[in-house]
């Protein structure tokens, strides 16, 4: 369906951002840089998609930073000035970006009729709750704090409260 396809070329997009921003920030601790390999991993799930699919690929030849949708081109920018402002500060960009993925796939989810879609996006969000789990730990561990932005703060305080997940 065509609210699929504008799902699947954003979800490509904004696991690119989550993967730049990390890279941008992995002087700051090396969970930054451990993390953005699993997300180009997410990213390659979404571009297998689209080739299976026919669909073009929004990232192109675009390189680090650089984005087509102008909406995730200013929210990296403002992510990379807020994280580069201290050590806690990135931490909590890295728990903002892994919240605002889980909120932005589970409402995609809503709409996707086929199969392996959906296990795209299951596992996606499955990695990103693992990935606010390990954030969240550092930054509390750190002394910082963190109040929900997308995610309610039940849904929020569950993920962060839960065991690390494993995948099939």
């Amino acid at each position: 369906s065509s609210r699929e396809v504008e799902s699947l070329t954003f979800t490509r997009e904004e696991e690119k951002l989550a993967r730049d921003v990390y890279g941008a920030l992995s002087a700051k601790d090396p969970l930054f840089s451990n993390i953005g390999k699993s997300e180009q991993t997410h990213m390659d799930a979404i571009a297998t998609l689209l080739t299976r699919y026919g669909l073009p690929d929004p990232v192109g030849t675009n390189g680090p930073g650089k984005f087509s949708n102008a909406t995730l081109q200013a929210l990296y920018d403002a992510l990379v000035a807020e994280g580069a402002r201290s050590n806690l500060s990135a931490l909590a960009v890295g728990v903002e970006i892994e919240e605002l993925d889980i909120f932005d796939i589970e409402l995609a989810k809503k709409d996707v009729t086929h199969a392996d879609v959906l296990a795209t996006y299951d596992t996606l969000t499955r990695g990103s709750r693992n990935h606010l789990r390990s954030f969240y730990g550092k930054l509390v561990a750190a002394g910082g704090s963190y109040t929900p932005k997308h995610l309610d703060a039940a849904s929020f305080k569950a993920i962060v409260d839960s065991a690390m997940e494993r995948g099939p």
